[in-house]
């Protein structure tokens, strides 16, 4: 036993850990950079002063994460952000494609625990730091009421991953609350007094029915009057959760030191709301249910952003400008909320899209005043209008997985983050990020490295598209539906489709493309077509007349007609996508956006494509049949469809398809790397909205390696995540590697890459 004597007073326990890299927050954002820092072999300490890990994505708020996919409710195609935030999102569905919270949690602290090179405090604040000059930070401190222990943290480099750039202010870094004017950067969605500069906080809260009365008695502090709320009519028994986005509050006050002030606030609403729903009358069917779970901290969006290099701003993401320091990209909605929140006369949100995705660039990932100061998550280097897409979770995910594979390299390399924003510590930084899946618009890099480069790419069958195959199903044209395919320059496309119609008339058809490359807005015509048919059911061609100008993708558009039909497939093939103008309520109001002429924002039609088990293709043939699907794919180019569906893909007669890299000599393989097709158009949302499969159709299930003999060299069984490694633990020289098919989820067989690095 321990006896103690009594004394003057008593220090706390103290742990003292030296690192490379102290990454402070424990969102997604924090999550990323430290997991990306340990797998580069950085000693690295998360500081997380929660008990589990997330933030905003965690059992503790329980929102949904997304990124550029927005709900497929934008045409950002196959535009999901990749490496480790990918990962986690397809661990997610495999083990939990019906979202629940708590499972999530456990997918993040696993991800965390097994890398030997991170170590992990939770329930750990950072409340001091120290510096060793006034331009360096040398340590963090931190304290951890679980274990009554004081932390000091010393590294070289130091990431703020708070959300509310905790670090960042405590040591001095310059940074930036509220909106700026339309002058400073001549944002025209910059935001006037009125509509107020500053999004608040929400919670949630989700409910059970339990088969029997239950009665409900609100605390003292609940809402009474529920027409305090503008919105009042819009709640109903049928939402849950982050469908509550809407419950916002504090926008008008301080959201770093208000937070506790906006809680009770949020407190109110909630109880106030389940008060209303419960006891009103209005709602007979909540007799049996009961309130199962109220969030106890609030969800935060928006508090410091701090100066970095270059500041984001709205020109940026709408003109999608190219950047040659990209590390990461988005495509969420430029997003604005009013900052009165729930008490708003007006909408929830205000939200403007781009045309495609945009690039993010290094300079805005570190401090620009201390020196040694990552930054990751919302608190990056961007105005209030480019922080209203930046903000969301998967894209400030794939920022930081930048932020720790650049705290790799500057260890390595002896240099600063300041340091990697050109040349060729900025090529070695980006050439890191592509092989770990993260996407770089306009930016793919050939890697040195790479020995499949070296190889020729051959295959036992690819596909050829001819066809579509109908199925006995059909799709009406209540509005404009088209294929999105990658057709050739040179050719003069001739589709055929079946059609159900009540009457004869004419169906105009149009051939159209986007105007920038790697885009999914079809605002080009390229040639119209009137096509007559007859009663009943018909099967019709389009003849286009004028050459395909350039190799890339182009709609192949029906116009809306309801009195028509047309026969739809259920082929799903990688790089192949049917799209439609029947737009996502969930995310849009309309089909097409309609803005004011004076913010600066693009007008265009959404073309959406349909969520599994929907989203159907249409059947259609195509002469000259389409041939963009070779082996040679896989040997160069972005690892997901951009301008071209940039994948080798079987033919689905090929039962066990072959991909063979071929070397004018043996070489010695240390490390073969597989890029599948995890549908990068899917947004995967993590929590509350379910999914209809484990596992997305077009991924490889079971797979061999081979080597120059036909020898079976390395098995995969049960495979469904996007990257594939295999190290070979002997000396293997080989001068083939075949990688042979056994099964796929579903769709024929896909391989978007495959890099070969030497020992």
């Amino acid at each position: 036993m321990l006896i103690e004597a009594p004394t003057d007073k008593r220090s706390l326990h103290l742990v003292e850990i030296d690192a490379g890299l102290i990454v402070v927050g424990g969102g997604l954002s924090g999550v990323s950079a430290a997991i990306a820092a340990a797998r580069q072999g950085v000693k690295t300490v998360l500081v997380q002063d929660r008990p589990v890990l997330g933030g905003n994505a965690s059992s503790e708020v329980r929102l949904w994460v997304l990124g550029a996919t927005s709900h497929m409710g934008n045409n950002n195609r196959w535009s999901r952000e990749g490496g480790i935030i990918n990962e986690i999102l397809e661990e997610n569905l495999y083990r939990n494609r019906l979202g629940n919270a708590l499972i999530f949690d456990t997918i993040l602290l696993e991800k965390c625990i097994v890398e030997k090179n991170l170590t992990l405090l939770l329930n750990t604040a950072a409340y001091e730091v120290d510096k060793s000059d006034p331009d360096t930070l040398s340590a963090v401190h931190a304290f951890c009421p679980q274990n009554s222990t004081r932390y000091v943290l010393r590294a070289p480099l130091f990431c703020d991953a708070s959300g509310d750039g905790l670090v960042g202010f405590m040591a001095g870094a310059a940074f930036r609350m509220g909106a700026e004017s339309k002058e400073e950067f001549g944002e025209g969605f910059a935001p006037d007094a009125e509509y107020g500069q500053l999004l608040g906080h929400s919670m949630y809260f989700s409910t059970k029915d339990v088969g029997v009365p239950v009665k409900f008695v609100a605390p003292s502090w609940a809402l009474k009057d529920i027409t305090k709320i503008p919105r009042y009519r819009q709640f109903n028994t049928n939402m849950q959760g982050c469908n509550f986005w809407w419950i916002e509050y504090g926008g008008r006050l301080d959201t770093v030191h208000q937070t506790e002030e906006i809680k009770w606030e949020l407190w109110k609403v909630v109880y106030g709301v389940w008060d209303y729903i419960k006891n009103s009358g209005n709602f007979p069917e909540a007799e049996t249910m009961t309130l199962e779970w109220v969030g106890h901290v609030p969800g935060k969006r928006e508090s410091r952003r701090f100066e970095g290099d270059y500041i984001l701003r709205q020109q940026d993401l709408v003109e999608q400008r190219e950047f040659d320091d990209v590390v990461a990209h988005g495509g969420w909605a430029v997003d604005l909320h009013p900052a009165d929140g729930i008490y708003s006369e007006k909408s929830g949100c205000t939200q403007w899209h781009a045309k495609g995705v945009y690039g993010i660039p290094w300079r805005c990932y570190y401090s620009r005043n201390i020196k040694n100061l990552l930054l990751a998550g919302r608190i990056i280097s961007a105005s209030h209008v480019a922080f209203g897409s930046s903000r969301v979770m998967a894209t400030c995910a794939a920022g930081a997985q930048a932020v720790g594979t650049a705290a790799a390299l500057c260890l390595e390399q002896g240099c600063l983050p300041a340091d990697l924003s050109t040349g060729e510590n900025l090529r070695e930084l980006q050439l890191r990020l592509q092989r770990d899946g993260q996407f770089l618009p306009g930016k793919t890099l050939d890697d040195p490295a790479d020995l499949a480069p070296q190889a020729s790419a051959s295959a036992s069958s690819r596909l050829v598209l001819s066809e579509l195959a109908p199925t006995n199903a059909w799709v009406r044209l209540d509005s404009s539906w088209a294929m999105l395919v990658p057709l050739s320059a040179g050719t003069q496309p001739v589709i055929s489709f079946e059609l159900s119609a009540e009457q004869s008339g004419g169906l105009r058809v149009e051939l159209r493309r986007s105007e920038k490359s790697g885009n999914f807005t079809p605002e080009v015509l390229v040639e119209a077509i009137e096509i007559p048919f007859s009663a009943g059911q018909s099967r019709v061609t389009a003849r286009f007349a004028m050459p395909i100008a350039n190799d890339g993708y182009h709609f192949a558009k029906l116009c809306d007609d309801a009195s028509l039909r047309v026969r739809v497939s259920d082929m799903r093939i990688t790089g192949v996508l049917a799209v439609t103008t029947a737009f996502n309520k969930a995310v849009a109001k309309s089909s097409v956006q309609e803005p004011p002429a004076d913010i600066g924002i693009d007008r265009f039609e959404f073309w959406l494509p349909k969520r599994r088990p929907d989203g159907l293709n249409l059947a259609m043939t195509f002469d000259p049949p389409i041939d963009h699907f070779g082996p040679a794919n896989v040997i160069g180019g972005p690892a997901r469809p951009v301008d071209a569906p940039n994948a080798w893909v079987a033919d689905p007669t090929d039962l066990q398809p072959e991909l063979h890299l071929d070397w004018d000599a043996p070489r010695a393989l240390g490390l073969v790397q597989i890029d599948f097709d995890p549908d990068w158009d899917h947004p995967m949302e993590s929590v509350l909205m379910t999914h209809p499969e484990e596992v997305v159709p077009f991924m490889v299930k079971d797979f061999d390696l081979l080597d120059d003999r036909g020898r079976v060299v390395h098995s995969v069984r049960n495979h469904h995540s996007a990257i594939y490694e295999w190290r070979p633990e002997e000396n293997f020289l080989t001068k083939r590697l075949t990688l042979r098919v056994l099964a796929t989820h579903g769709a024929p067989a896909a391989v978007f890459r495959i890099r070969v690095f030497g020992k």
